[in-house]
């Protein structure tokens, strides 16, 4: 298999998220007027827990870096058959939709969505052909929403731990 297949995740991950670590530290605080307008009835507490600091987007951007090299890895170790390194191609890939849909939704901007669409999900198509071209089995641990819920339990933890060392650390 072509480290282009395997470690190209980490790669097309690499520049995905430099977007998102250049955006979104601050970017609720910055689209809260719009937000706002948009969703009138929301409450301030919603926006407010919501928020990202730049050091907690670093911090979870590098926890979730952590997970993607290590897939890509085994993916490389593996010929790309790894389960572990499907699920995360895969959820690399479908996560793509929640981009587009955040902006869709919101009425603008949301850190992620330019990179998603002609990075993450065209990387992550040509890779998924490129591996069932080669005769390897596609099997993420069950099915596309599997992957889907690996890489959002990833995030939700990559959040989770930032949260928890700027809270404890004071960093901002």
């Amino acid at each position: 298999m072509p480290a282009a297949v395997t470690w190209g995740l980490l790669a097309a991950w690499a520049i995905h998220d430099t977007e998102e670590l250049i955006t979104m530290g601050g970017w609720v605080d910055r689209a809260r007027p719009r937000l706002r307008r948009r969703f009138p009835r929301v409450p301030d507490r919603v926006w407010d827990l919501m928020r990202v600091t730049p050091a907690q987007a670093a911090i979870a951007i590098g926890a979730v870096g952590v997970v993607v090299a290590a897939a890509a890895a085994d993916g490389a170790r593996t010929g790309g058959r790894s389960r572990f390194y499907q699920a995360a191609l895969l959820g690399f890939g479908l996560h793509t939709g929640s981009h587009v849909a955040q902006s869709a939704i919101t009425g603008g901007y949301t850190p992620g969505v330019v990179t998603a669409p002609i990075v993450a999900a065209p990387f992550s198509i040509w890779a998924v052909r490129r591996l069932r071209r080669a005769g390897v089995p596609i099997d993420p641990g069950g099915s596309p929403a599997s992957a889907l819920l690996f890489a959002g339990g990833t995030i939700l933890a990559a959040q989770g731990l930032a949260r928890l060392l700027v809270r404890n650390r004071d960093i901002h």
